[in-house]
């Protein structure tokens, strides 16, 4: 069944799980990612993954993988209690969450989010993504490692100090970039085919990943 983004039906009284929150470094990213200077971000090297052989032939040396990359901005910002972001890159517009249980959310909300609740995540078998901040400021993102037999308590939230970007494997489970502030752009870099497998936590596990954010 095809996922709307922008209008998940969440059950009321979904329960949470607690996301634990590091600091990104090379070492605590090891097998999730790398973080990114501002001096590399325009010309980072993206993974992309070749085509896989539907049977027991090889896919040709030099095919498969060349569809290359799409970028562009990627705008994550808060409606009130409500946490959404726009990817211009592929032309997508996104629900990612709250900052309260989602049948108590109000859009006009002025209160500061002292957290995120995140329904979803996903990864891209066909090539790596790059996050870069184009204030510089921080930012927090939640990851697990690949595996499709993936859980919530799996999830680790990095938070990536200022200055830096992200960079996130192929095939490693992510969702969205958290800004600290009500708005922040991002320039967005990642396979053109943007292969996305998802996962559906209440529908799942009757949870929603909760992730401090101050």
């Amino acid at each position: 069944m095809k996922i709307d983004y922008q209008n998940p039906q969440i059950p009321p009284g979904t329960g949470q799980v607690d996301v634990p929150l590091v600091l990104a470094t090379e070492e605590s990213l090891k097998g999730f990612g790398k973080l990114v200077s501002k001096d590399r971000y325009r010309n980072y090297p993206i993974e992309i993954v070749r085509w896989p052989a539907s049977g027991w032939r090889k896919v040709d040396e030099g095919t498969g993988d060349e569809a290359g990359t799409v970028s562009g901005d990627f705008e994550f910002f808060w409606e009130g209690d409500c946490f959404k972001g726009k990817n211009h890159a592929v032309g997508s517009e996104y629900l990612f969450g709250w900052s309260k249980p989602p049948e108590k959310a109000d859009p006009l909300s002025l209160e500061q989010p002292k957290e995120v609740l995140l329904w979803h995540a996903n990864y891209h078998p066909d090539g790596g993504q790059l996050f870069f901040p184009l204030d510089g400021k921080p930012f927090i993102t939640a990851l697990a490692l690949p595996g499709d037999d993936v859980r919530p308590e799996n999830f680790v939230a990095f938070k990536v100090e200022g200055g830096m970007g992200l960079y996130i494997h192929p095939n490693v489970w992510h969702e969205a970039i958290v800004p600290l502030e009500q708005k922040a752009v991002f320039y967005d870099e990642q396979g053109a085919i943007h292969a996305r497998v998802s996962i559906h936590f209440p529908n799942e596990f009757g949870v929603l990943l909760r992730i401090p954010i101050q």
